[in-house]
């Protein structure tokens, strides 16, 4: 999109040029509406947890604005003559679980005759402009927090690779189709500054891209990031997705490892995550409550790190 010729608008008020998880537009003074889409292959045999994962994934975006969904959309691409049609069904039975479970309603869709499934959803949600959060606003001395574990990416290539048992699948089902609607809930009763979804440009990817709009570095205490235990087994084996190597090499100028770090460990920083996480900056003072309060309701999240101070291009380092 660099080199088009895009229109100003100043209703618009989050669009491309900060590579947030939504676009925002200003309807009115006490009102925001959220956009978003996300659609993407199967990562598990189910079509009905395919359909939840998919669906709790493009719901994500818009409790990264700090916003409500109101309304989805199914975008769906099916090989008619390759699947039966109780594929589809399944698939999108699932996806109105989810939709449900986030108060939204389902408006429509469209699909078409694809040689590949693909499955996903457009969401438009709802956010008073003063509660609007970007990826742009963390301050200096603010504690990172992120919301779910990381290492889902490397539980799918496991999956598609016939390796992971039934107790994988299932983790790998749980952790990926869970909303980021209570965390979104939950860290709403505090101050927070910034907060993005981490999902194919894995943590240190969207870290960097929320240094990068604030102008700020990050330091982040790999020991404390949450990594599912099992992906650690299976990055031993070498059972990394594509997308871990490409992060990593396209990251790598602004991304620091400190040397001491595990290599696997490490590269799991870069895992590309499917329906993960938040991750909330929030002033120093709130951190530790609102950490508390998430984890009383049942929210797996851990404080990673802080935003140091400022850096014009945007720094991350894994300590």
């Amino acid at each position: 999109m660099a080199n088009l010729p895009l229109a100003k608008n100043p209703r618009l008020l989050v669009g491309l040029e900060s590579s947030d998880d939504a676009g925002v537009y200003l309807f009115s003074e006490d009102t925001a509406l959220i956009q978003t889409l996300d659609f993407f292959t199967p990562i598990v045999d189910s079509p009905y947890d395919f359909g939840r994962i998919a669906a709790a994934n493009a719901l994500s975006d818009i409790y990264a604005m700090g916003g409500k969904p109101l309304t989805a959309m199914n975008i769906v691409c099916f090989p008619a003559s390759d699947l039966p049609e109780s594929v589809l069904r399944e698939t999108l039975e699932g996806g109105l679980e989810k939709i449900h479970e986030s108060g939204a309603v389902l408006a429509g869709g469209h699909s078409v005759d694809d040689p590949e499934f693909k499955y996903g959803l457009s969401v438009t949600g709802v956010v008073h402009p003063k509660n609007l959060l970007t990826n742009a606003g963390a301050h200096t001395g603010d504690r990172l927090i992120l919301t779910k574990p990381i290492g889902t990416g490397i539980l799918a290539t496991a999956v598609k690779g016939k390796i992971a048992d039934a107790a994988v699948i299932k983790e790998l089902t749980r952790i990926t189709s869970t909303l980021n609607r209570l965390a979104a809930e939950t860290a709403a009763a505090f101050s927070p500054t910034a907060c993005t979804d981490i999902t194919g440009f894995g943590l240190a990817g969207h870290l960097l891209e929320m240094a990068r709009a604030g102008g700020k570095e990050f330091h982040i205490d790999t020991g404390r990031v949450p990594v599912i235990t099992s992906a650690v087994g299976f990055g031993e084996m070498g059972l990394f997705p594509a997308g871990a190597y490409a992060n990593k090499k396209h990251f790598s100028g602004q991304v620091a490892v400190d040397p001491g770090i595990n290599d696997i460990i490490a590269d799991i920083m870069f895992d590309p995550q499917t329906s993960g996480g938040l991750v909330y900056a929030l002033p120093a003072s709130q951190a530790a409550d609102c950490l508390a309060a998430l984890q009383d309701r049942g929210v797996d999240a851990r404080m990673i790190g802080e935003v140091i101070g400022d850096d014009t291009c945007g720094r991350v380092r894994f300590r």
